[in-house]
Parts: C-alpha cells; sequence; structure tokens
C-alpha cells in the first residue's frame, strides 16, 4: 500500500468544516506534522497503535458505561489514535470567550439567588426560574465563598460549517470527562514518542494540581481537608472519581462515610472522625441530603445544606448551580454577557426555541426534519429527538408527548459539526467530534486547561458524540 493512500482515501463529507482540509483540500498547517508521521507509518504499525492504546485503556480500567435496554454495560473507553489539533489563535478566541461566558454565568446564579435584579428588569420571566426543576429555593440568600457558585464547569463547544464556535451546553453541575482528556494525553506520548514537544503542544497534566488549589483555596486553613464524594462503583464516571482523588492526594468518600453532627460534616476513619472542610461532589443535587431533596436518597449526607448554609463545610460545584445549566435558560446566556459585563458575547450561541411558545413551536413542527428536540433538564444526549432521521410515526408519538408540557422542551436546527480525521479499518476517515474544555473557577480567578476532551461520532455520519451513547474519543492538542 502506498504511502500516500492513508491521504487519498480520505473523504470530505460535503458543506461540512473539515479540521485537517482547507475547502481547496490542502492540509491545514497545523495538521502537516502528524500526518507526515501518519504518511510514513505503515498501516500494520498504525494498527498495532490502535491496539496498544486499547491494551493500555484496558490495564488502566478506563472504562464508561453505555447504557442499552436499561441495562449498564461497562466497555472501555473508545479512543483514536488521531489527534484533534487546535491552533494558539484559535484557543486564544476560545478560552476569551469561556471565562467571559461563566463570569456571567456564577454572577447569573448569585443573582437569582439573591436580588433578582435580571428577574426585575425583565431579562427572564421568574415563571421560567421558577418552574425550573434545578433552581434550589434552598439556596436563596445562602453566602457563598468569594461568590463562587460554579467552580468546574466543562463547556461543550461544536464547530459549524462557517467555521465559527457555538457554544452547545454550559455542564456546570458535576461535569465529567476530565480522567479521560489526561489518560487520552498518556496514551498519545506512548503512541507518538517525542512528537509533542516537537509540535510545541501545551501540557494538560497540570489539571489535578490546578484543581486541587482552587479546592484548598476555599478554605482559610493552611491544610484543610478535602474528600471526593462519588455515587460510588456503579455510577458511570467511577473510574474518574478514582483517578482524581489519587492524582489530588486526597480522599475519596460516599455518602457513607460521612456524617453531620453540630452542623459540621465529618468522615468516619478508624481513628475516630476527622472534620471535613471542603467536598469535592460528583452526587446530584437531588440526591445530595436526603433531609431537604430526595429523602429516599442513600447517595448524599443527612444535614450536609445545614452545615452549608453556616459556613462549616464547602461543597463544589454550589448546590443550586443547574438553574445555570438548564436548556431553557440557555438561551438568555447571550443577554446575561450584555446585562452582567455590558460587553458583546465572544462565543456565539446555538439558535433556540422554546416550545412553550406557541408561534415557535409550530415553525418547529413545520421544519421537524430539519431540527433536534431536547429536553430542557436533559442530558447525556438521552430523550432526543433528531428530525432528519426519525420515522413519521416516531415524529408524531414525540410532538405528542411535548404537547404535554411542551415548556421542557427545546428545539434547535441540526447543524453540521466539524469533521476530524480517525484511523478506522486501516484508514483515515472523517467524524463528526465536538470539544468540552474544562475551566476552574476559584477567588483568584478562571483558569482553563489548554485541552479538553474532544468526543468522536464513531458511527459514520452520525452526529451524536456521547460517550454514555457509545461515542469515542481523542487527544486535543493546543499548539502554543
Amino acid at each position: 500500500m502506498s504511502k500516500d493512500h492513508l491521504i487519498s482515501s480520505y473523504d470530505q463529507l460535503p458543506s461540512t468544516w473539515d479540521e485537517m482540509y482547507t475547502a481547496n483540500t490542502e492540509i491545514r498547517e497545523q495538521y502537516k506534522t502528524i500526518i507526515e508521521i501518519l504518511k510514513n507509518t505503515s498501516t500494520d504499525t498504525l494498527t498495532k497503535k490502535e491496539e496498544l492504546s486499547k491494551q493500555l485503556f484496558m490495564t488502566q480500567g478506563v472504562t464508561f458505561t453505555v447504557y442499552s435496554d436499561n441495562e449498564g454495560i461497562e466497555k472501555i473507553f473508545p479512543f483514536d489514535i488521531v489527534p484533534r489539533i487546535i491552533t494558539a489563535k484559535e484557543w486564544d478566541k476560545i478560552e476569551k470567550g469561556i471565562k467571559q461566558r461563566l463570569k456571567a454565568l456564577n454572577l447569573f446564579i448569585k443573582d437569582i439567588y439573591n436580588e433578582q435584579f435580571i428577574i426585575k428588569d425583565g431579562l427572564i420571566p421568574a415563571d421560567l426560574i421558577y418552574s425550573c426543576p434545578n433552581f434550589l429555593r434552598e439556596m436563596k440568600g445562602v453566602k457563598v465563598p468569594y461568590d463562587v457558585y460554579v467552580h468546574i464547569s466543562g463547556v461543550d463547544l461544536i464547530r459549524n460549517n462557517d467555521g465559527e464556535f457555538y457554544v452547545l451546553e454550559d455542564n456546570l453541575r458535576t461535569p465529567s470527562g476530565v480522567s479521560y482528556m489526561l489518560e487520552n494525553r498518556e496514551i498519545s506520548k506512548r503512541l507518538f514518542p517525542g512528537i509533542l514537544p516537537k509540535s510545541k503542544v501545551r501540557s494538560v497534566s497540570n489539571y489535578p494540581n490546578m484543581l486541587y488549589k482552587k479546592l484548598k483555596d476555599l478554605s482559610d486553613l493552611p491544610n484543610p481537608n478535602i474528600v471526593l464524594l462519588t455515587p460510588g462503583i456503579y455510577n458511570s464516571a467511577y473510574y474518574e472519581h478514582t483517578t482524581l482523588a489519587r492524582l489530588m492526594g486526597i480522599e475519596l468518600v460516599e455518602g457513607s462515610d460521612l456524617v453531620v453532627k453540630n452542623h459540621f460534616v465529618y468522615m468516619k476513619t478508624t481513628k475516630g472522625l476527622k472534620q471535613v472542610d471542603v467536598i469535592y461532589r460528583r452526587v446530584d443535587d437531588d440526591f445530595l441530603d436526603p433531609l431537604e431533596f430526595n429523602a429516599k436518597s442513600v447517595l448524599g449526607v443527612a444535614g450536609i445544606m445545614a452545615a452549608y448554609r453556616k459556613g462549616n463545610v464547602n461543597i463544589v460545584n454550589a448546590p443550586g448551580t443547574g438553574i445555570a445549566d438548564d436548556k431553557a435558560i440557555y438561551i438568555y446566556v447571550p443577554d446575561m454577557i450584555k446585562y452582567y459585563l455590558n460587553e458583546e458575547p465572544i462565543l456565539k450561541n446555538i439558535e433556540t426555541y422554546q416550545l412553550g411558545k406557541p408561534d415557535e413551536f409550530d415553525y418547529v413542527v413545520k421544519n421537524i426534519k430539519t431540527m433536534v428536540i431536547k429536553k430542557t433538564d436533559g442530558s447525556g444526549g438521552y430523550g432526543m429527538l433528531m428530525g432528519h432521521e426519525a420515522t413519521e410515526a416516531e415524529i408524531t408519538d414525540y410532538i405528542e408527548n411535548v404537547k404535554k408540557k411542551p415548556e421542557n422542551f427545546i428545539a434547535q436546527p441540526i447543524l453540521r459539526l466539524s469533521t476530524a480525521p480517525c484511523y478506522i479499518n486501516g484508514e483515515l476517515s472523517p467524524r463528526c467530534i465536538d470539544l468540552r474544555p474544562f475551566a476552574l473557577s476559584g477567588k483568584d480567578g478562571i483558569d482553563i486547561c489548554p485541552g479538553g476532551l474532544t468526543r468522536v461520532a464513531l458511527k459514520k455520519g452520525s452526529l451524536v458524540v456521547n460517550s454514555s451513547q457509545g461515542g469515542g474519543s481523542k487527544d486535543t492538542w493546543v499548539l502554543q
């Protein structure tokens, strides 16, 4: 097989932004080094590298749960060996845009749980806030350290066929995927030794230290006791919980390992109770405290919200951040940026229709074949209707369900996600991708890890990149 076969067999998708190729089918500058390496490597060797990556993921226990027919199945996290490469100029815009967005969202959350100026000034309807399942009345008037509600976020970005990055979701509750970002980089170092420094790729390995510093800064103590609260081994992201706890050198605990006494949180140890100062929780709001939310929850800690309100423990992310992560609220983020910061948004929103509005509902139904409909509180790619893929019967059934509570649904045009080269069955083939950079906020500002998780729709022609639905990932290189 000729050395140019990998490139000559590459079939660009029409009307789609390709990360590797320009519109004139020239290889973009940032991809030239890695493509030259791939061209000078036999397909047998590349396939062996692919097999090695699977073995490394297997030995590291890097798994994710794929839900099918209500059964959880642990699978090796699919990894594509060809990196996604982002230029310094592109990253600069992404970084500035995410920081701007998070500043506005944080101010919005503070405002909603305190003075509610944005409602009084008529920018957001009050009923939209109070009907949102992610709005926690228990957080009204609660003082949050340094006024930071969103400490950790994973903003999902897509690149449309116009070459611009758009924000798909803000992921402000318990964002996952950062451990896969770290593992992907380690695999790349093994598969392509020496290439990363030669290509001047920025490091992502400092993320655990950055996160630990943000958590530590929340306490006035010189050595606060920080723990990571996990729902347990059956959670789809449990591997990530164990990895982050190990890399930060903190205890991994479940709800049963903690107890609240006199409005202080303690961890059970062999030497007795030890006070906990900061909790990085990966448990959703609804399960956090059975005394205030879901009474049947065994994942959280009874009384933890009372301890939090008294300022005796810090919880990351703050309870109630989901109000800014609701798909119905997403529509208003550009307005928030203008309202709180007096700036124009750097990153664009995707045009979004509220199905609770009769005229927008009618428009979406008439153009259903070009639309995707989502639940406002949905995640993981579940419960969506992809109009161009659905049958007439599926569309009819879905719309009938929407009519019951149309305010719980939004619709967006089906965009042409950008594609990146993937090594599949011995050939390079374009697959749709998105990008989830991870941002950390604290008293000293916002830091964004230079990279992120690039998720890949491994099925040809698919737009669904979610790992929980069988998507994969690739290493993300941000150049100096």
